[in-house]
């Protein structure tokens, strides 16, 4: 009998499919794999059902940054269809009026055509400190930028400031629960992670040493590992 899981991985903000590339081999030995596209729609609902539309009937659910706001979202529409949950790097919590109005500026700035400058500009609070200088990292970054598109990353930006407070939900999650998360991420503080894993019954906090916001190429050793513990528990 096959007892593989299928396994949806959801990438973050101008992020895409190439987040996971490396360790898609990896997770392929517990089921077939499948990187959801999020850059369609502009709000965290309709992204959801688009995900929802084209993915398996029951599936194992990764998401990292933006796409843990999306699996929360997921979790509300259709929790009967997860069987496991990993929230990578993300958070619970809605936006602050600060990020918000932070957010509203870089959009205008992509407007503009900045977007590649955006990222560049941003990439060393991405990173943990020892990857500041990772040339093979911003690359992909930047590669990541051309993927998504303006277009593409303005319908995000504004789902992710819309986006509901999920704490309230978090103890309805019964699936088994991965919180991944970097010691040096100064994106979404780790204090956020601990905040999910604390509500989530059960739920199972790694945080990666030497690691920043985007943990699949600073650290993929210890992702995949942490990854497939989750997946063969």
């Amino acid at each position: 009998m096959d007892r593989t899981t299928p396994i949806v991985l959801v990438p973050g903000l101008a992020s895409s499919a190439r987040i996971y590339a490396q360790m898609i081999p990896a997770l392929w030995r517990f089921g077939p794999v499948m990187v959801a596209n999020h850059i369609r729609d502009d709000s965290m609902a309709a992204i959801a059902r688009r995900i929802l539309s084209e993915a398996p009937p029951r599936f194992a659910l990764a998401g990292h940054s933006m796409g843990g706001y999306i699996a929360f979202e997921i979790m509300r529409q259709a929790p009967e269809r997860v069987v496991k949950l990993a929230l990578i790097n993300t958070q619970a919590r809605p936006d602050t009026a600060e990020a918000t109005a932070r957010r509203r500026g870089l959009m205008e700035r992509a407007r503009r055509g900045e977007l590649r400058a955006i990222r560049e500009e941003s990439f060393p609070e991405l990173v943990h400190p020892s990857r500041r200088d990772d040339a093979d990292i911003l690359k992909l970054v930047h590669a990541q930028d051309e993927d998504v598109g303006v277009e593409g990353y303005l319908r995000q930006q504004t789902a992710i400031i819309a986006r509901v407070d999920s704490r309230s939900t978090l103890s309805a999650i019964r699936c088994p629960t991965l919180v991944l998360t970097g010691d040096a991420d100064n994106t979404i503080p780790n204090a956020l992670s601990k905040e999910m894993a604390e509500g989530i019954a059960g739920a199972r906090l790694v945080i990666l040493d030497r690691c920043g916001h985007v943990p699949q190429p600073e650290q993929p050793e210890a992702t995949v590992r942490a990854l497939s513990e989750w997946l063969a528990g």
